[in-house]
């Protein structure tokens, strides 16, 4: 068990990334930072939880134990952009999708520091990332990645309008084989949710990063709207829409497996 991560083996050759779940903070790091940003609001509220089924599935999960704001695991260590000419929170924040400043005046996460939290933090997850896929795919003969997020459905700063529902990104196409997605996003449509494929959300750094078919490694990443499991003022967990959410995620998961048995 590592002090920034959970990791769970499974059966099935399916992994399931949970990189933004975490809620711990850096040493020393509270004392400095603004009411707001010490609220976490940016976190991908209960998806640990709406995967709970992960288990029934033999799913393998590898799920953050610190919050995004100490670093984010699904963006590249370079900092590049990943949405070009949109807007970045950036790879250690300073401020929250809304705009707001994480730290207090005259505080901030320097270049030292940023490295820092990249050795500590990001290096250990995507090495166990790498090593787990390795292990399915000796195991299997393939390995299949399943990056699992969510966000509010309104943020003004970040995109325009309320966000669809459920939003698959498999990096236009390209981190997984044409079958995998769509069987999986024709179960998204069929469901009671509103659905998109690579729209706002095509997939960050995880999915982009590792998701190659020619390598036997197939990727998708879905980003829920927070607003059909959750209170997005309160945080709250809405344990009857949450259930059926999570009944629906795992038909789609469920279909993603099944297709990559047949390809």
């Amino acid at each position: 068990m590592s002090d920034t991560y959970s990791f769970c083996s499974g059966e099935s050759p399916l992994l399931i990334s949970i990189p933004h779940d975490g809620r711990e903070l850096a040493p020393g790091m509270s004392e400095r930072m603004t009411e707001v940003g010490l609220e976490l609001p940016d976190t991908d509220w209960h998806v640990r939880k709406l995967y709970g089924f992960a288990g029934e599935i033999e799913a393998s999960v590898l799920a953050a134990k610190f919050s995004r704001y100490v670093v984010d695991l699904n963006r590249p260590p370079t900092d590049a952009a990943l949405y070009e000419g949109q807007v970045s929170t950036g790879l250690c924040p300073s401020a929250t999708f809304a705009g707001l400043g994480i730290y207090k005046p005259n505080e901030s996460c320097g270049p030292d520091e940023q490295r820092m939290r990249v050795e500590t933090y990001w290096k250990p997850y995507h090495t166990k990332l790498s090593q787990a896929l390795s292990s399915l795919r000796e195991k299997h003969g393939y390995a299949l990645l399943w990056d699992a997020h969510s966000i509010r459905s309104e943020i003004p700063h970040l995109f325009q309008g309320v966000l669809s529902d459920l939003n698959l990104g498999t990096n236009g196409g390209v981190s997984c084989d044409i079958g995998l997605e769509n069987a999986a996003f024709r179960v998204a449509q069929q469901s009671n949710y509103s659905a998109v494929l690579n729209g706002r959300f095509t997939g960050g750094y995880i999915t982009r990063t590792y998701g190659s078919p020619s390598r036997g490694v197939h990727a998708a990443q879905l980003e829920l709207a927070q607003h059909i499991y959750m209170d997005e003022s309160s945080y709250r967990y809405n344990e009857v829409a949450a259930t059926k959410l999570s009944r629906t995620i795992r038909q789609i998961v469920q279909a993603f497996i099944d297709e990559a048995h047949r390809i």
